[in-house]
């Protein structure tokens, strides 16, 4: 017995080895045989795109999102590959598409209504089934997009162009604020707080520190850029998301004392005004029981969010390009002056302004600030004449369709490309369909009224450094270009002798 103990090895292996041995060779066998499967993987799809190759087509393609970010990767991948792509973002099969009748396609159908992107990610900000940019769940984002319609359409329209009038005239007023000792204006700031502003009169009415929401706001879309495609593994690292986590609940935290002293006014008025506003509309919605306080309160920060973030970057990019060319500002001012005159722009006057309308469109073209849409098949489909499968994530590449379809200057930035009428196929800067931008018509208001007012009152020149076609032409501009960029820095020269000089 003692031997035995000694040496068990010697005991057991003759009778574990038959046992053993069957097994090994079946686990082999299905080793061999996955090998083979993930190895002809590609070969299953008939969609251009990078290979699958043992799994590293897909990490390479993540990584590649992940480390350029989305806009720089959907063009890498049109440009290699043409206009519908196949690649893979966290292990999920996405499609890239740049080709206009795909877009319509997939923007004119039901089952494309959500979107995608890190679920972990977006409830850190707080838009995981709530609001309605990213959220994701068909049921309830049905329910919140009638509020959004009904408060950016109707009364709220047309209150629009005067509260855009007030906000610009009262934020010029105090230009100095936002201009330092060498007459240099940050421009951004300045549109920044023209639209909160702005948003704040027409959704919620609530007194508010401009100054101090809008660097919230900015943080928070920061936090919303650099967690939308994380993987989950991100958010078991405390140390790597907090400072987002911690931008995105500053902003929430203010919008809901905001919202707060809302309800409070609301419980104490004897009398509710004849239009009664977005937010207002959603309270009561919540004391009914239609709406939850999450979603009220997120859908009250989105719509406050929205225009100080995508057109303040817009109207900034306008004016710059405004700086550089003075043919068109010639032209856009001769209109102005026809048009409106020695007034102040009114509603009636804005059908009417074709060459800003023109000039608008073509800024969004070849400037955009959105470029992107980001949906997610809810069924089985075919899309130019290839299977879609159901849960396949799909990016379409608004701003490579800008320029690749249609436009007779597609790289270059002039008026020429909306001289005649564009088909909306070709032009899609706020898309269409049942998952369009709500805001599509209040936005053309809103740029339009403020453009006007800023320009009769104010010649941009840019004092110096590079156009924003070199840095267009580049990839180096941000769709959050930074405050400080020296590149781009502008004056404001007051138009008649009687106003201040800033």
């Amino acid at each position: 017995m003692i031997p035995k103990v000694l040496n068990p090895m010697q005991y057991n292996i003759t009778e574990v080895m038959p046992s053993v041995a069957p097994a090994t060779a079946a686990s082999v066998v299905v080793f061999i045989f996955l090998l083979i499967l993930i190895w002809n993987y590609e070969e299953t799809s008939s969609i251009p795109g990078p290979s699958y190759y043992l799994g590293l087509g897909p990490l390479i393609s993540y990584g590649r999102f992940l480390l350029t970010g989305i806009g720089t990767a959907s063009n890498y991948y049109n440009t290699m590959y043409g206009e519908f792509v196949r690649v893979w973002i966290n292990g999920e099969e996405t499609l890239i598409i740049s080709r206009s009748s795909a877009m319509c396609h997939v923007m004119k159908h039901n089952h494309y209504v959500s979107r995608f992107g890190s679920k972990l990610g977006l409830q850190c900000i707080g838009m995981n089934e709530n609001g309605i940019i990213f959220n994701s769940n068909p049921t309830l984002w049905k329910i919140i997009r009638p509020f959004f319609n009904k408060a950016l359409s109707g009364p709220g329209l047309l209150q629009t162009t005067e509260h855009c009038v007030m906000s610009t005239k009262h934020f010029l007023g105090k230009l100095s604020d936002v201009t330092d000792d060498l007459g240099k204006v940050n421009v951004l700031k300045l549109m920044r707080l023209i639209m909160l502003d702005t948003s704040n009169n027409l959704f919620l009415r609530i007194p508010l520190d401009e100054n101090d929401i809008v660097v919230k706001i900015q943080k928070y879309f920061d936090a919303w850029q650099a967690l939308l495609l994380k993987p989950d593994i991100f958010f078991k690292i405390s140390w790597l998301y907090k400072k987002y986590e911690k931008s995105a609940n500053d902003l929430k935290e203010a919008v809901e004392i905001l919202i707060q002293q809302k309800r409070q006014e609301l419980s104490t008025s004897d009398k509710l005004e004849e239009n009664i506003d977005f937010a207002t509309e959603l309270i009561f919605a919540q004391n009914h029981g239609d709406l939850t306080a999450e979603n009220v309160n997120q859908s009250i920060l989105e719509m406050l969010i929205a225009a100080p973030d995508t057109m303040s970057v817009s109207l900034y990019f306008m004016l710059i390009l405004i700086a550089q060319h003075p043919k068109t500002e010639e032209m856009i001012m001769n209109e102005i002056n026809t048009v409106v005159g020695d007034r102040e722009v009114q509603s009636s006057d804005l059908p009417n302004l074709k060459v800003l309308e023109n000039f608008i469109c073509e800024s969004m073209r070849y400037q955009p600030v959105v470029d992107l849409v980001m949906r997610k098949a809810l069924e089985d489909d075919i899309i130019d004449g290839y299977y879609v499968k159901k849960g396949t994530n799909i990016i379409l590449n608004l701003g490579r369709m800008h320029k690749v379809e249609f436009f007779p200057k597609p790289n270059e930035f002039s008026l020429d490309n909306f001289e005649k009428t564009v088909p909306h196929r070709y032009f899609q800067p706020f898309g269409f369909g049942p998952r369009a931008c709500a805001g599509k018509y209040i936005a053309m208001v809103m740029m339009k009224v403020i453009l006007v007012t800023l320009l009769k009152r104010y010649k941009v020149q840019n004092l110096r450094g590079r156009s924003l076609e070199s840095i267009h032409n580049n990839n180096n501009l941000s769709m959050h270009p930074d405050e400080s960029q020296s590149s781009l820095e502008m004056i404001f020269v007051p138009r008649h002798t009687d106003q201040q000089t800033n």
